[in-house]
């Protein structure tokens, strides 16, 4: 994103307390072309970060208020099984998600769609058709709180059978690490929320009002929570501030402890919460003593009863005073079945509650080791995988589905992650190269990549990991085999009918020797094993180490030519080496010699002057 956009969401589309340490925050708008501001000041972006899937509109706009609700995103099964939101460029922590979900018969099939949803690896939601009518045409919101360790979020939507998922908006902000009691859910879970009350006012927060929740929270009216058997329920109201509100790490808005509900006699409050089996769920209440009558301890005071037990007592005034914000939490552990009841059993007086908090505890499901999302990231570019397959998010998180068409996952030793252990993309139109960052799946056992139409060389060092079958074959991979791939762990190398050349190593034909098959058929420049051509003379070498060669052998004639130079320039000097009594009995040698030759000549001269030369040849 460009710099002035970022200082652009920083600035308008997110209204932090002046205490509040976090400025990040998207709200998308799912399906739009154009950004908008809504009437509560808050800027929708227009739609980014899919990976792909087409636009539509609800049939009824005018059911909905607000733009954003109007447009959405839906995924065809011609985009592949699995399609994601990848929101780039986040620091590591603590993230609220809200997504915004409507069908309202947008494509006129009248057949809300069945699909799951996940958040970085980890199923979160799942929407099976037929849809409840209220939801179908006006939509539903789900909140979800989790951790980002690698940079960015994915949000994805999985298809189940021919459904297309629908999406109409993604609204995420960063929030305080320690919220929610990292030490009782931590980056090991999934905060889902199943409901957020606000007792005695009815919804409230970011799109709905203009009050602030800097997490992004919307409460809504406790109303159709309570049980029905209730008489006497009573809405009280603050009439002057409320403290300890506002403040870290759960930042709960003052307006959420301005409004309570209490009985007018002395019989307690209960609450049903719809949840799901087998899952931990973290219930929070939220009280203030906001009645003016209550000005002591002692004098309010109830039992929280959840699911029959009895967890807790509870006196407002004795822990924090009057008009003061004070919040109580709890884990009920595995269910067995639905409703989650929450009932305030009175003491003394009348129980009073201002809010009511439920979020089901969802084990963080494992993701792909980081190096390996990384190389199939690589592979997925490089090898140009059609959008039909479906190669979005991680590849193979979640468990509960399949992971990437084509590729076979399995846990790690520790089973702390996920690997690659198998790619099958054989005859699936592939039109470019392997990235040389497939060295990074460690885990690797097969990799088929047949009948393709894939280019460039093979990466150096394919084969040094747990690689046992490799199929490549038919392809227009050129270059030199690398001797990575004498690995012996190989079992099956199949590389016929590519463009491959040069000298096969050794150790890799010895495979077929061993039990194993290959086949380099149909490389007309392979050589060197048997039933392949004998190499010439540096056949093995790549095109820069014969060029090397060639200049290495240049250099040595030059030195040969140079050391002959200075031999014949040493004779016709007739330079002399030795060491100094040598060289004066050679002087004295070549002084004699020398003499010897002069006198001679003299005769000579004086013979021919008188006539007579002598004959030097008779014995």
């Amino acid at each position: 994103m460009p710099p002035f956009t970022t200082l652009f969401f920083l600035l308008f589309l997110f209204h932090p307390s002046s205490s509040f340490p976090f400025d990040i925050s998207y709200h998308i708008d799912c399906g739009s072309t154009t950004t908008t501001t809504d009437k509560y000041n808050t800027t929708w972006l227009s739609d980014r970060f899919f990976t792909s899937g087409s636009t539509g509109l609800v049939s009824e706009p005018l059911l909905f208020h607000s733009f954003h609700q109007k447009t959405l995103r839906y995924f065809p099964v011609s985009s592949g099984k699995k399609n994601c939101y990848i929101i780039p460029n986040l620091p590591v922590g603590k993230y609220h998600l809200k997504t915004f979900t409507v069908y309202d018969n947008y494509n006129g099939k009248h057949h809300a769609p069945s699909f799951d949803m996940s958040v970085e690896g980890t199923l979160v939601s799942s929407w099976r058709s037929p849809w409840e009518q209220q939801t179908n045409r006006y939509g539903d919101n789900k909140d979800v709180v989790f951790f980002v360790s690698d940079g960015h979020a994915d949000v994805c939507f999985y298809s189940i059978a021919t459904d297309s998922p629908v999406i109409g908006s993604i609204q995420l902000f960063q929030i305080d690490p320690d919220s929610y009691e990292p030490g009782s859910t931590g980056k090991e879970s999934v905060l889902v929320s199943y409901g957020r009350l606000s007792c005695g006012s009815s919804r409230w927060g970011p799109g709905f009002s203009n009050d602030v929740d800097v997490f992004g929270r919307v409460w809504e009216s406790d109303v159709k929570y309570r049980l029905k058997s209730m008489v006497g329920v009573k809405s009280v109201t603050a009439v002057k501030k409320v403290g300890n509100s506002g403040i870290g790490p759960n930042y709960y808005p003052g307006k959420l402890f301005e409004s309570a509900v209490t009985l007018t006699g002395t019989g307690d409050l209960e609450y049903e919460l719809p949840v799901d089996a087998k899952l931990d769920y973290f219930v929070w209440l939220h009280f203030a003593e906001i009645d003016v009558s209550v000005d002591r301890k002692g004098k309010r005071v109830f039992d929280v009863v959840i699911n029959g037990g009895n967890v807790t007592r509870i006196d407002i005034f004795k822990e924090v005073g009057g008009f003061a914000a004070y919040s109580y939490r709890y884990i009920a552990r595995n269910l067995s079945g639905s409703p989650l009841s929450v009932k305030l059993v009175h003491v003394v007086g009348s129980p009073l509650i201002c809010g009511l908090e439920n979020y089901a505890i969802v084990p963080a499901d494992v993701m792909t080791v980081p190096e390996q999302a990384i190389a199939m990231q690589a592979l997925k570019e490089s090898l140009g995988i059609p959008e039909r397959m479906g190669w979005n998010g991680d590849p193979c998180a979640p468990t509960n589905w399949d992971s990437w068409e084509g590729v076979t996952c399995r846990p790690n030793k520790n089973e702390s992650a996920l690997v690659i252990f198998q790619i099958d993309l054989g005859n699936q139109g592939l039109k470019g190269y392997i990235s040389d960052k497939i060295v990074l799946l460690t885990n690797l056992v097969s990799l088929n990549l047949s009948s393709n139409t894939l280019g460039g060389t093979l990466p150096t060092g394919l084969g040094q990991g747990s690689l046992k079958k490799l199929d490549l074959s038919n392809n227009q991979i050129s270059g030199s085999i690398p001797i990575s791939l004498s690995s012996s762990n190989l079992q099956l190398v199949l590389l016929n009918g590519n463009k491959l050349e040069g000298q096969v190593p050794e150790e890799l034909y010895s495979i077929g020797v061993h039990g194993g098959a290959i086949d380099l058929y149909g490389n007309k420049g392979l050589c060197g094993v048997p039933s392949l051509p004998d190499c010439p003379l540096f056949s093995g070498l790549s095109h820069g180490g014969k060029i090397a060669i060639g200049v290495s052998c240049g250099i040595v004639f030059l030195l040969v030519l140079v050391l002959i130079f200075i031999c014949k320039r040493r004779r016709r000097n007739d330079y002399d080496f030795a060491l100094p009594h040598e060289l004066v009995s050679l002087a004295a040698k070549k002084n004699k010699y020398q003499t010897q030759k002069s006198l001679m000549a003299l005769e000579m001269e004086s013979q021919h002057a008188k006539g007579f030369m002598p004959n030097y040849n008779s014995d």
